[in-house]
């Protein structure tokens, strides 16, 4: 697991984040901002349409990390631990896509069966130069 430091993965999937996934994060936060659900009032803004949430951009790195990482062998469970200097540098629009780049930058090995291990991610908008956010994402792997 040590070894591991440095790695980086090749792109992760494309996801779109689509009006409707949208609004069915605003309902389940009840964060029913206009910005996010109203198409026509966040047309007149500077984003030009309705963008996705920050949280929800965040909320999808699980799904965006999957097949990413390390499973050593005996890996019981991967839990997450928090997340380290989390930034939203670009709004998603409705309907575009995102995926991610991940590089392991720390492993901290807790005990003979558990490891912390440290990701920089950041979550690419199909056709924009600025990422829609940038974090270091920490998980404990347990081992049995």
């Amino acid at each position: 697991m040590l070894a591991q430091v440095g790695t980086k993965f090749p792109p992760g999937e494309w996801v779109t984040l689509d009006q409707a996934r949208i609004n069915a994060f605003a309902d389940c936060t009840e964060d029913h901002q206009f910005i996010h659900i109203d198409e026509e009032k966040a047309a007149q803004t500077p984003f030009g349409g309705t963008i996705a949430h920050g949280f929800l951009t965040l909320s999808m790195l699980v799904k965006l990390c999957e097949g990413q990482g390390v499973y050593p062998e005996g890996m019981v469970m991967g839990i997450n631990y928090g997340f380290d200097k989390v930034r939203f540098l670009a709004p998603v629009r409705a309907g575009k896509r995102v995926r991610v780049h991940t590089e392991i930058t720390d492993v901290t090995q807790k005990d003979d069966n558990r490891f912390l291990i440290k990701q920089a991610v950041s979550v690419e908008i199909e056709g924009e130069d600025t990422p829609a956010l940038v974090a270091e994402w920490l998980s404990m792997v347990v081992c049995g």
